[in-house]
């Protein structure tokens, strides 16, 4: 009973020790297949890339023979109010209504004509009332021939979009935007051509 005892125990320990190796062997090897199966973690990052903003649709496209003319809400005009390329904007408010803003167009035009290949691009918004549209800005544009980029901001909560053109700008008219990609000022004043010409200079 000694030696069959001893017997058994001997090969037991025996067997555990081979199914020991066999385990362990086994392991690596299913270890090393998971581990050929790992996708690459160190591929190369993809590169960030910036989408340029959308252009967005007007509200309206009033039209007349001649010209044509897109109105939008605030929410739309901000797409030409924040561009973000080599271009310098000069956005001026204005209505046919307003005088010193009829006196001032013709600077607008002559900047927009002597500087377009330089990179300076003239957008003029149109402030005047729904009703006055098709019997007066439209005839107004083609009896001018205005070439600038003319749009119409037809949005009645004003109190909510003034001061997000500029916090200082208590609504008169005429008012112009003037930016790029690394400055930005607001003008609350009419201008003449001089005037306008030399702040133009100063975002180049």
């Amino acid at each position: 009973m000694i030696y069959l005892d001893t017997y058994i125990k001997r090969y037991s320990l025996f067997a555990v020790l081979i199914f020991s190796v066999l385990t362990l062997v086994c392991c690596k090897k299913e270890s090393g297949e998971e581990e050929k199966e790992q996708p690459d973690t160190t591929a190369v990052a993809v590169k960030d890339t910036i989408v340029a903003p959308k252009l967005p649709t007007p509200l309206k496209i009033y039209t007349n023979d001649t010209v044509s003319v897109p109105a939008y809400d605030y929410a739309g005009l901000e797409y030409f109010l924040k561009q973000k390329n080599d271009t310098t904007y000069v956005v001026n408010f204005w209505a046919t209504w307003c005088v010193p803003c009829v006196e001032e167009l013709p600077h607008f035009e002559k900047i927009n004509a002597k500087y377009k290949a330089n990179k300076v691009k003239v957008i003029l918004v149109s402030l005047d009332m729904a009703k006055m549209i098709e019997k007066k800005l439209l005839p107004f544009i083609t009896e001018k021939r205005l070439k600038s980029q003319v749009l119409l901001l037809r949005d009645t909560d004003a109190d909510a979009w003034i001061p997000k053109v500029d916090s200082t700008w208590s609504g008169a008219i005429p008012a112009t935007v003037i930016y790029n990609s690394d400055a930005r000022k607001f003008y609350e004043r009419s201008f003449t051509y001089d005037e306008l010409e030399k702040e133009i200079s100063n975002f180049k």
